[in-house]
């Protein structure tokens, strides 16, 4: 399974945590105001600021906090401007290591990323060094259990998906950013429920990983990197089995 989709699912187990579950809203929220300020409040004019809404209902966030979010953003309330910057790194084994901030102090951000990286087995390194590997898609996740895969991938299909990736337990449904919510949209009418639904970073080569050690250096690499209160998203392409990720996660 790619990288991203491995992350997500061990991302979702954490976020059931009320600790978590704390830095979820607050990355939810920032994304919000952030889409709001680019492209303004109205949900029907603004695909990102739609989309992060739609996240926030998914997270059970109160529709008061994203009403304040919107304003925030649209400058009726006052609130914190946030810059979008991208970092780039190498973890153990090479496997490169996208991550996407929203931060207030760049300077701030940079450093705390570097040390993460450099306590567990990383470096961070210079821009464009592994962007290169990934490209923008929409991946719409579902359980194997109890769906009717061919039904699923037809209708997948038929709705405008560009690709069907079957995994070990789950099978991904790709497509490009722009037909993501209508193809999300359709499965959901339908009756398909996903188990995750995003615009991600997937890689067009993956690392694999076959030792549970180096299996939890990554996975520990990620998690720091992930709970940085700056870091909205990280992506990354290595390709460890369930087996590791579940010895891994208990």
């Amino acid at each position: 399974m790619s990288g991203h989709s491995k992350w997500s699912t061990i991302k979702h187990k954490k976020a059931k945590t009320d600790s978590a579950r704390g830095k979820v809203f607050t990355k939810i929220l920032k994304e919000i105001t952030t889409a709001a300020k680019i492209g303004g409040g109205d949900l029907n004019g603004n695909s990102r600021l739609r989309m992060a809404v739609d996240k926030a209902k998914e997270s059970n966030m109160p529709s008061s906090n994203v009403e304040r979010a919107i304003k925030k953003g649209t400058g009726e309330l006052e609130g914190v401007s946030y810059e979008e910057v991208t970092y780039e790194g190498y973890g153990p084994s090479g496997t490169a290591v996208l991550v996407e901030a929203m931060t207030d102090n760049a300077n701030r951000t940079v450093s705390e990323l570097r040390n993460l990286f450099s306590k567990n087995g990383g470096n961070l390194g210079q821009t464009g060094c592994v962007a290169w590997i990934f490209k923008k898609k929409g991946i719409i996740t579902f359980e194997k259990k109890g769906i009717d895969s061919d039904t699923l991938s037809m209708a997948a299909i038929e709705a405008g998906a560009e690709d069907i990736e079957d995994q070990e337990s789950s099978i991904d449904i790709v497509t490009t950013p722009e037909n993501f919510e209508k193809v999300r949209d359709t499965l959901k009418e339908q009756k398909f429920a996903s188990t995750n639904a995003e615009i991600s970073m997937v890689p067009s080569n993956k690392v694999k990983i076959e030792d549970k050690e180096t299996a939890d250096k990554i996975l520990k690499l990620m998690s720091v990197i992930e709970d940085n209160d700056d870091v909205q998203k990280v992506h990354s392409n290595f390709d460890i089995p369930d087996n590791l990720i579940d010895e891994t996660s208990s």
